[in-house]
């Protein structure tokens, strides 16, 4: 099992190895974070637009693992841009995962998902920093041992750090081989900022990609422990996401390095 640990500027201490939950049906989520806490996860992430707060922390109360084991991500939808729906959200998220506190929250994307790809013109810079507010007012409060963003690209950051009151401690993006925001990558670690991939298999989309198949062959391991090791050595903080028990714990295996000569062909690889 992988067990490796990053500390965030704060202090808090963050398992480097997660279990994502998009798309997990709110009926099954409860035996998926059970599973996947039995199989010795302790970092999983959710979202109030992933519908399944609610299971989630039904299977974290039936783990039998102490609340201050795990580590529990959740985010704020990208479609609410003011403080009151932050503020709410917040509450309900606590509610639905059944804690007295979140260990991170994050703003799930900078602007609604209709507007992400291609980036729309609207920024939504005054809006991020009323969300942001709420984030910050949790925090202090002890709502959150950590906030952050998600899907936020340097600019999307630097009006964040210019005008909010407290640092982001970590931006999770989609990063996988062959798609790796580098500019932000390199970004966010000037600046202490903790990088987490939620996608390193691109939703599935890189399991019959033959050149990572050779490749992880000659580490005598499966192409998403390699494309998951991949993440990691770039200094990511990774988060696969499976329903399937026996994956998770392969998923987990992670004992080996990707050497030098193998990680430029992965960089050089292109999706």
């Amino acid at each position: 099992m992988f067990l490796e640990t990053e500390k965030l500027y704060n202090g808090a201490v963050i398992p480097r190895l997660g279990l994502g939950t998009w798309q997990v049906p709110n009926a099954i989520a409860a035996d998926v974070v059970r599973n996947a806490i039995v199989a010795g996860y302790r970092h999983i992430d959710t979202a109030a637009a992933y519908e399944n707060e609610e299971g989630v922390g039904k299977g974290i109360a039936e783990s039998g693992i102490g609340r201050g084991e795990l580590f529990i991500t959740s985010k704020i939808p990208a479609e609410y841009k003011t403080y009151e729906l932050a503020r709410r959200t917040i509450e309900e998220s606590l509610s639905y995962l059944k804690t007295d506190y979140i260990d991170l929250m994050l703003i799930h994307a900078p602007r609604p998902w209709d507007e992400m790809y291609p980036a729309g013109k609207h920024k939504y810079e005054e809006e991020n920093l009323a969300v942001w507010k709420a984030l910050e007012e949790g925090y202090r409060a002890g709502k959150f041992r950590a906030i952050g963003v998600s899907n936020f690209e340097i600019s999307d950051l630097e009006n964040i750090l210019a005008h909010g009151g407290i640092r982001p401690m970590v931006n999770q993006v989609r990063a996988y081989v062959g798609a790796i925001p580098w500019e932000t990558l390199g970004f966010c670690k000037e600046r202490g900022i903790a990088a987490e991939s939620y996608s390193p298999l691109a939703t599935g989309r890189l399991l019959n990609d033959g050149k990572l198949e050779e490749i992880a062959s000659r580490y005598g391991v499966s192409l998403p422990q390699l494309c998951i090791r991949y993440v990691l050595q770039l200094g990511f903080i990774a988060l696969p996401k499976t329903v399937s028990a026996e994956r998770m714990r392969q998923n987990a295996e992670l004992g080996f390095t990707i050497s030098e000569e193998d990680m430029v062909i992965l960089n050089g690889m292109i999706k």
